[in-house]
């Protein structure tokens, strides 16, 4: 494991922190009791599952360029360019896909209660697999690399149920929600 050399403050240089994290680690930068917290990632690959968050959060581009895409509601999906900002109701499974790396911010709760991952079938679009836990108990990152190793250890949990498709295993390598999971309970415990 890696520590982050990132200090939660509430000024800061958000390209050079930045420069120290990697694909989706939703790193929270400001100071613990901020709300809501800014979770910062720098994006190179495509967020390998859909996000749900059980409050709203917002998601805001710096640099690059992506696109959110939904499971529900009016809109399904919104291009985003730096600057652009895109609303995300509570329970609402999201995607971020990335066309040109960049800084991602996410907005949400300081205590966002449940969060889960869900997999979609490529080709008819069914739920495959879910997997919730409790921000209270699992950091999010830690939730992240626990739903993804068991997706990746279960055939059954990747085969659609609709269609019978068999999904790939998650490449783990992009990630380092160990590493940000690490860091940030020697954090809290240093605090």
């Amino acid at each position: 494991m890696t520590a982050i050399d990132i200090r939660r403050k509430n000024m800061l240089n958000l390209f050079r922190e930045a420069s120290k994290l990697g694909a989706f680690d939703e790193f929270p930068v400001l100071r613990p009791e901020v709300d809501p917290q800014l979770h910062v990632s720098r994006n190179d690959v495509d967020q390998p599952f859909h996000l749900i968050c059980a409050k709203d959060s917002v998601i805001a581009l710096v640099s690059g360029r992506a696109q959110v895409s939904f499971t529900a509601g009016a809109v399904r999906y919104f291009d985003m360019e730096p600057g652009d900002f895109v609303y995300v109701p509570a329970g609402i499974p999201h995607r971020l896909e990335v066309r040109e790396p960049g800084i991602q911010l996410r907005y949400k709760a300081r205590e966002p209660g449940l969060e889960a991952v869900a997999w979609l079938c490529r080709g008819c679009g069914e739920e495959i697999h879910r997997h919730v836990w409790d921000t209270a108990d699992v950091l999010p990152q830690e939730g992240y690399l626990q739903a993804c190793r068991r997706f990746n250890e279960d055939e059954a949990l990747r085969r659609c149920p609709n269609c019978g498709e068999v999904h790939p295993p998650v490449a783990l390598e992009p990630f380092r929600w160990a590493d940000v999971a690490e860091t940030l309970r020697g954090q809290a415990a240093a605090a």
